[in-house]
């Protein structure tokens, strides 16, 4: 898991970005299972990587909107 900057998505293809996405989520999902059993130590993780995959959203909708 890491933070990615958004000058640094900015310069991902869209193609890059979706499968960034779909890779946050799933590791969100295995978050979220750790969290409801008790194993997961960094609970602050889980918002982090929302936030994450937020920015990610936001700056795909902005290149699809100016491509319209």
């Amino acid at each position: 898991m890491l933070i990615v900057k958004t000058s640094e998505i900015r310069k991902m293809t869209t193609e890059e970005i979706n499968t960034k996405i779909n890779d946050l989520k799933r590791e969100l999902f295995d978050m979220r299972m750790k969290q409801a059993t008790g194993g997961l130590e960094k609970t602050h993780q889980i918002d982090v990587l929302r936030k994450t995959v937020a920015r990610l959203k936001t700056v795909l909708n902005e290149k699809d909107g100016s491509d319209k």
